[in-house]
C-alpha cells in the first residue's frame, strides 16, 4: 500500500527539525514505523509523525517526564523507556523547542546505536550441468526454439 501523502503541517514541522540540526554534518532522515526519523551519528534521535515530536531522552528521567504537561510515553508498558511524544501544545514557543530538540541532543551521545542489520547474503549460483554434444561440433537442440534447422 502506498503511503499517504504527509499533511503541511507535518511537513513544516519536519522542515523546522531540519533546520533544527542543519549545523550538524552526522544526521540522516528516514522513515522509521511510520515517522519521518532524525538519526545523528546513526542513532535515531527525534521523529516527526503528524503534528507531534517523539524524542528519545535518557532512560533514568522516564518517571519526571511522565509527569510533564503535553508528553507521553511511547510505549505505556515500559518497553521503549525513554521515547516521548511531544504534543504540538508542548512545543508551542521557542524555549520548549529548544528544550525539547537540546535534550534529545544532549542524551544522543550516551545513547545505545542500535546494531545495524546483517544483510542477507544472496543466494548461491546454481551450477548448470553442462549440454552434452551429440557429436563432434554438433549445435545441441532445444525445445526453447520454434524450429531446428538440421
Amino acid at each position: 500500500m502506498p503511503a499517504r501523502p504527509l499533511s503541511d503541517e507535518t511537513l513544516h514541522l519536519i522542515d523546522a527539525v531540519r533546520t533544527a540540526l542543519a549545523h550538524r554534518s552526522d544526521v540522516q532522515e528516514r522513515p522509521l514505523f511510520g515517522t519521518h526519523a532524525f538519526f545523528v551519528d546513526g542513532k535515531m534521535c527525534i521523529a516527526v509523525k503528524g503534528d507531534e515530536l517523539l524524542v528519545r531522552l535518557p532512560p533514568d528521567q522516564h518517571s519526571a517526564l511522565q509527569e510533564m504537561q503535553n508528553t507521553r510515553e511511547l510505549s505505556p508498558g515500559g518497553g521503549m523507556k525513554g521515547y516521548f511524544w511531544v504534543e504540538p501544545n508542548g512545543y508551542a514557543t521557542r524555549a520548549q523547542w529548544n528544550y525539547w530538540i537540546q535534550e534529545a541532543l544532549a542524551y544522543n551521545p550516551l545513547a545505545r546505536a542500535t546494531p545495524p542489520r546483517k544483510a542477507k547474503a544472496p543466494p548461491a549460483p546454481r551450477k548448470l550441468p553442462a549440454p552434452k554434444a551429440v557429436g563432434p561440433g554438433a549445435a545441441r537442440k532445444h525445445s526453447i526454439f520454434e524450429a531446428d534447422d538440421d
